[in-house]
């Protein structure tokens, strides 16, 4: 893997895109200095991307802003992926028996990026999480539970793709002491997060065994710490397991499911 972009025009363009998403609209001079830009150049870019229909200048404040054509991308590939709509109605079932957030997850490379998010109606607490945002695999329930499914090199390389780092006192940072885990979740058939990634958020996650050689699908509930004590952690992990049991059934056929849990 490169470490630098090849095409930099291309990571200026993105780079632009989805600093403007997380940070909302700005000025030139904000954009450049935030990408380290001159401000020809970031005003370059920032005509390209209005060019295409992707940014527009705001009249009034001369600051720049998304369009909803990246949204418009991004619902369409949310049609076209089609474990979303085959999954959720699993997730909601989940969300509304347990109380709980649901996610849905994929792999991409050595982040777990969340591609749906179900909330109980009769959970007060929100989590922060949005959909398109990513999480470390080795320190997410949904990224350990992948990687107990996926050979040992791959997950020496994942893990050495990574800049490991201790965001709670509970982060894994020791590469032993994760494989250590990983052999919990094989021998429990489900992954925890405690506490790994966010103080005060517990996760019970399982991978969705689709039929891939190396499986990239997961879902977890989070839960706050204050709800989560041992005896819920078992009573919401017979939830996750059924889930998991429920999904892969309905998307891989009674049959194939049978083969390839037995």
């Amino acid at each position: 893997m490169e470490d630098k972009n090849p095409i930099q025009v291309a990571g200026r363009l993105f780079g632009m895109l989805e600093m403007l998403a997380a940070r909302g609209p700005m000025s030139l001079a904000e954009m450049a200095q935030e990408l380290e830009l001159n401000k020809s150049t970031a005003h370059r870019v920032a005509s390209s991307l209005q060019y295409m229909g992707y940014v527009r200048q705001n009249e009034d404040t001369a600051r720049y802003e998304l369009t909803f054509r990246i949204a418009g991308i991004a619902e369409q590939m949310r049609e076209h992926t089609d474990i979303l709509g085959q999954v959720r109605p699993f997730l909601a079932q989940l969300a509304g028996r347990t109380g709980e957030t649901v996610h849905l997850v994929r792999r991409e490379g050595a982040q777990m990026v969340y591609i749906d998010k179900v909330e109980s109606e009769a959970n007060s607490v929100r989590m922060i999480s949005q959909i398109g945002s990513t999480i470390p695999f080795y320190r997410s329930g949904v990224g350990k539970a992948v990687a107990a499914c996926l050979p040992a090199r791959t997950v020496r390389m994942l893990w050495d793709q990574c800049r490991i780092e201790r965001m709670t006192p509970y982060t894994i940072t020791d590469y032993d002491e994760f494989i250590r885990t990983l052999e919990d979740v094989r021998r429990r058939g489900y992954a925890l997060d405690n506490e790994e990634n966010e103080t005060g958020v517990r996760c019970i996650a399982a991978v969705l065994r689709l039929g891939e050689e190396e499986p990239s699908y997961a879902f977890s509930i989070s839960v706050p710490i204050s709800r989560m004590d041992n005896a819920r952690i078992r009573e919401l992990s017979a939830y996750v397991l059924d889930t998991q049991a429920q999904i892969e059934r309905q998307l891989m056929g009674p049959e194939t499911y049978q083969s390839s849990s037995s």
